[in-house]
Order: C-alpha cells, then structure tokens, then sequence
C-alpha cells in the first residue's frame, strides 16, 4: 500500500511542478511575448540599445513612473531605474518568469550563481542585497515593491522596504533568485550570456530504411507508445508499429486496412493533398483528431467557403484569371475534425475509423495553385491549434497577402478548437469556421489584424515544431523565391518580412496590383538558419526548404540539442546549433549522410556515388522515443548510432543497445527531472510533500 501511494504522490507531485516551474529555457523574449526589435530612434531613458523590448513611448512611459517615484536617494535612484528598465531588456519575459505569477519585479540575482549558468555576471554580484542596502530606509511613492507583496495587492502609496520586510533575507526571499542553468536574473543591466565556443559539428549522419512507401505526415500515437500515424498526400492514414533502432526489422504497414481513407473527399495534386495531421492533447480521452487537406469544389459538393481573394484584402477574384487551367478559389484549405471514439471508449484501441465529419473547423478558398502550406499541430503549453497558410501563390505574392493584416494567407494562426463559437461570434469576427479565437492572440493588441492570426510575413511555412525540451523554441521553415531558404523562430505578433524581404536581403516583386507595404512600417524578424539556392543547386539554383526538429533522441548523442533541416530535392542535411544556448544565434553546417550497410531495407545510391538516394525530402518525424524520421520520396528513414556508418562519435557508447524495451502504453513517470530538482523552490516543495504525505506512508 505504502509502495502504490509512493508512487502517487511522486506522480502528483512532479506534475504539479510542470504547472510552477515549467518555465523552461527562452530565447530572446519580451514580457508581452514578443520578439525584441531594433526601435526606430535610441531610448533616452534606459540605457538600452541594440535588440530591445521597448519603443520610445514605452521608454518614455518608464520615465515619468520613475518621476512619479520621487526617489530621493541618489544611490537607490540609480538602482531603481535600472529595474524599471529591466523591461526592455531582451530577455525580460525570462527575468519577470511571465510564466509564473505576474511580477512588477524581475527576479533580482542574490549571491547564488549556478556554476552551470550560461548568464554573465560581473562578480558573482549579490544585487538583490545592494537594493536593500541602498532603498531600505527611502521613501517610494508607488513603489513596483509595495505592488508584489503576499496578496499581490498595493500597500501604501509611499513606503519604505522597512516598513514592509523585517529584514534583508524577508525582502529578497520574495524578490531574489539565483541565477541557474535555466534561468536567468537582473544584476542591474542588460542580460549578458558566457562566451561558448561553437560546439565541432557532428562526423556524419547515419540513416537506416524502415520503409519503402512514401508519406507526408508522421505523427507519434498520443498514448506514448511506439506506434506511429502515417498519411500520404492522396489522403489515406495509416498507423504503424515503430521497431527498435538496430533490431534489423522494417516497419509494416497493411495497405489495404488504413486508419482513415479521405481519398474522396482530398483533391491531390503535386501542391494539393492531405497536407496536416494532429491528434488532440486529450485523445487518449476523448479521440478527437484533425486532417488538414485540400479540396476541388468541381468534384466535391461540401468543398465550399469564402475566398481568400475579396474586397476586404483589396482582391477582386474576376481579376485574377486562371492558374494552371483553375479558376480562382476552385480550390479549398480545409480543417476537418474526426473521432476514434465510433464503438469503443478506448480511443487508443482503435485501428480504423470512419471518414466521417464530426465538425469542419476551418474552410478556405485559394487564390492560386500553389503556396498554401497546410500544417496543424497542437501548442504543447497552451493546447491551441497552429495552422500554417501560405501567400497563396504566384510570383512575388502580387496582392501582398502575407503583409495584409486582414488576409490569413502567408500567416500562423492559433485556433481554439475546444471552445465553440457561436453563430453571432462567427459572423460578428468574420471567421472562417468553427473555432474560437484565444484571446491572448495578437489581435488584442492590434485591432487591425485577423483574430486567427498568430504571426504573418511568409511565403510558404513548410513544416513548423516546438522543441520537445524547450516549448518556447517554436521553429518553422519558410521557403524562398529565388534566394534564399530560411528557419525562422515563431513569436507572438511576429512578422517575418515576406515579400518585403526573401531571407534577410529586400526583395522587390516584378509586379505589384495589390497593395504595398513599407519596410519603414515593420520590425522583421530575420531568420537564424538557413541556406542561399546556389548551396544546393549550383547549375540550376532550385531549391526548397523542409523544415525539422531539434534532435533530442539518445541515439546520436553527437546530435542532441541540434536542429535537423532539408532540402526538397535531397541537396543537403543541415545541423543547427544555438551558441551560447538561449541566445537565438545558430550556427549551420551541411554534414555528410551515409546509410547503415545493415540497414532492414537496402538503401539505393545516387549514381556515381556513395551517397543514399533519397529522392525528394517531404518532411520529418519524431516518433515517442523522440527519434528523427526523414520521410522521402524513396522510403521512410530513421537518423540511427553513428557507428553504424562508421562515423565517430566520442559520446556514443557502441556496446550499450540503444533502447530500452518499449511499452505498448507507458505508465504516467513516477520520477522528476533533474532541472525540476534543482530549484530551490522545488526543493522546499518536495519537504513540503514529504512531510504531509509521511502521515499516510
């Protein structure tokens, strides 16, 4: 008995960490969860320049609450000022732990320094300490201070930290932190990282062959077992049992007996298809799932919604002639909900379910051919719907519709598909289905933009993923024109410069009917990895780009942490690595590919080389081992131990097998990670727990 309730508590307890302390690693971010910009002209007030979280109004603003402060102390006015400008630091959404409680406060650096953290700082500097050596005892009208007491209600207009903390420890137990691993704090300036060396890219990336079909999507089953959800473009799913790396067997897939068939309700094309799969985070539960596919209103009667090409986006549909012998919104992007839960209450028992529509999300006519991207995934912290859109199409994106607020094409949107609308909010928001929108969407902030829209700026988004370790790292592929191919991270609100810019570099469109966008108008944001056409492809200069994830697999221990991109026509394998961590700078390197000679599958080589034909890269796939997938033109492949094509890695030990045993459904971890552990609030927690539950134990 005492084993089992054990086992709860731990169970229970290290959950309830997910919700305090999942605030994870960051990349550059502001408070309001947008990316730093360069502003238009210096800040006065903060001494801040470079990439930045505040404008001039917002570096204004803090000047007149330091004003209004009164603080008549030199030394503590110095001080105080550096923390209400703290909020344009770049990593302020770290240092105020936005993912938290609110704070008027960033965390002040007390005199614990993590020996494993990546924030620089000048001396180990106890700065919590010197705020209270220095404003103890003077007078603060309106102090942020007085505003974070227990409670989380003001004080008094004026106050001194005496008159509320009884002490030094008292004040900065409640406003100091150290600064770890993971976390960083205010020290009095602008958060700086330790220089690291860039990290000696990997040997070589070894491939095994799985598989000889070819699919689009590759979704890890939602019970955490290691089985898989495939779909190919013509619209069928199928689901499929993972074999162990190394254990020599392919994976099997009964064609004839599909998890879902949608062929005839998909219209399939060379840029047409089942273009998105993803299962609710509550499946296991409730058996909800979404296809993201494309329909010809021709051939299928429920193909039928509004066009993307209409007067609120300066777009006249007449205008606009046929492309490649279709007539403009012929075609649809659709967002269609399914169910597993037919017979049975185990969704994740069932092996076939029926094409039948239990709700149509989202409906969307296309102005063109091609560029209308068509991913969906689940946000893993926020449990909303991301939906990759495209410009639309043609050259240059002419009507401009990745720029235009009021136009869902080029963009992310974030969709609430748990919360239905009603009738009067569909047509009151002008949406396009039957979703919500989260009302911390950017639209709240901008009333000029789309409800749905999440980011905007891009021309064809080919292939997004969160970071399995980092849910913040939100990284998707945006390919080119005739340029450049790019990866870019997703913030809120985020604009990623299509067709201003192609890549970091202005691009000016050949032609021009709709209407424009200034450069002057915009903060793009640039992108961290990517690669010119001419690396590809240097007689043609054809290339576009597939987007990937960070490898967090233990397979390739030379891997992990790095991010894994492609190019359609399989010239090349990209590694990217963030250095120092945190900072949003990557540094790319193309490496080799080999296959395993024991592969289950014999791989074929390209022609006159040793180099494994891969044929057309579509996409990549994590299964729940968290090992990388390529799916391919000529089969499906899985990134396996480097020693298996005699690549070196020195973290890689060849006598260890590479996985445990896996379950069919692993039980929920009665165990905590070991960044959760070391957070001294953790700690003081898990005391807590120890304590209460010991009576019962």
């Amino acid at each position: 008995m005492s084993g089992i309730f054990s086992t709860i508590v731990v169970f229970v307890f290290c959950n309830l960490l997910l919700l305090l302390t999942d605030f994870s690693s960051s990349h550059p971010l502001c408070t309001n969860m947008r990316s730093p910009f360069t502003p238009k002209a210096p800040l006065t007030f903060c001494q801040y320049n470079g990439s930045v979280c505040c404008n001039s109004t917002e570096d204004m603003q803090l000047q007149n609450l330091f004003k209004t402060m009164d603080v008549s102390d030199l030394g503590c006015a110095s001080l105080v000022k550096s923390i209400l400008c703290s909020r344009c630091d770049q990593f302020s959404a770290e240092l105020y732990r936005i993912e938290s409680v609110p704070r008027k406060v960033p965390i002040l650096c007390n005199s614990t320094v993590s020996p494993n953290s990546r924030q620089y700082q000048h001396g180990g500097v106890d700065f919590c300490s010197n705020v209270w050596d220095e404003c103890q005892n003077v007078s603060l009208l309106n102090s942020p201070f007085s505003m974070q007491v227990r409670g989380g209600t003001p004080s008094i207009s004026t106050s001194k930290l005496s008159d509320i903390w009884q002490s030094k420890n008292d004040f900065c137990n409640t406003f100091g932190g150290s600064s770890e691993s993971e976390l960083f704090c205010f020290d009095g300036g602008p958060v700086l990282l330790n220089n690291s060396e860039i990290p000696t890219p990997p040997s070589g990336m070894c491939l095994e062959k799985i598989g000889n079909g070819s699919y689009l999507n590759m979704v890890a089953h939602p019970d955490g077992s290691n089985r898989v959800f495939l779909s190919d473009q013509p619209g069928k799913v199928w689901m499929a049992t993972v074999p162990e790396e190394g254990s020599g067997e392919m994976l099997v897939i009964d064609k004839s007996n599909p998890f879902l068939d949608l062929t005839d309700e998909v219209y399939a094309d060379t840029e047409f298809g089942m273009m998105g799969l993803a299962f609710h985070p509550n499946y296991v539960q409730n058996g909800r799932f979404f296809a993201s596919f494309n329909c010809d209103k021709v051939k299928w009667p429920e193909c039928s919604g509004r066009c993307s090409c209409n007067s609120d986006v300066g777009c006249d549909p007449s205008k606009l002639g046929s492309d490649n012998g279709a007539q403009p919104c012929q075609y649809h992007s659709i967002i269609a909900e399914f169910t597993a839960n037919g017979t049975t209450s185990q969704p994740s028992s069932v092996t076939s379910v029926k094409p039948l529509e239990v709700r149509r999300i989202f409906t969307m006519g296309l102005p063109f051919t091609s560029h209308h991207a068509g991913q969906i995934l689940f946000g893993p912290k926020d449990g909303f719907l991301y939906f990759m859109m495209g410009d639309g199409g043609s050259i240059g994106d002419p009507y401009n519709f990745s720029q235009n607020k009021k136009s869902l094409l080029g963009k992310i949107m974030r969709l609430d598909i748990d919360n239905l609308p009603s009738a009067m909010t569909i047509t009151d928001l002008g949406l396009w289905g039957n979703y919500s929108v989260p009302g911390d969407n950017p639209f709240s902030e901008d009333k000029e933009l789309q409800p749905e829209i999440w980011a905007l700026g891009f021309r064809n988004p080919w292939r997004c993923s969160f970071d399995l370790e980092r849910p913040s790292y939100f990284l998707c592929a945006d390919v080119g024109q005739d340029q450049y191919e790019e990866v870019d991270i997703i913030t809120k609100g985020g604009n990623y410069g299509w067709r201003i810019y192609e890549g970091p570099s202005p691009y000016n469109p050949p032609k021009s009917p709709g209407r424009n966008t200034s450069a002057t108008s915009i903060n793009p944001i640039f992108p961290v990895m990517g690669y010119n056409h001419s690396d590809v492809n240097k007689a043609e200069g054809s290339a576009s780009i597939i987007g990937g994830y960070f490898y967090r697999s233990t397979t390739d221990p030379c891997m992990h942490g790095r991010y894994l991109y492609a190019d359609l026509f399989a010239g090349g394998i990209w590694t990217g690595i963030e250095t120092p961590e945190d900072s949003g700078n990557f540094t790319s390197t193309k490496i080799p590919v080999s296959c395993a000679l024991d592969s289950p599958i014999q791989c074929s080589a390209e022609a006159g080389s040793s180099l494994p034909a891969l044929g057309f890269i579509f996409s990549f796939g994590q299964d729940n081992r968290k090992d990388i997938f390529i799916l391919a033109s000529s089969g499906l492949y899985r990134v396996v131990r480097p020693s298996r094509c005699n690549y070196t890695c020195s973290k890689e030990n060849v006598t260890s097998s590479s996985h445990p045993k896996s379950v069919p459904s692993p039980a929920p971890s009665a165990s905590c990670t070991r960044r959760q552990l070391n957070n001294p609030f953790v700690l003081e927690l898990l005391i807590f727990f120890s304590t209460f539950f010991g009576f019962f134990l």
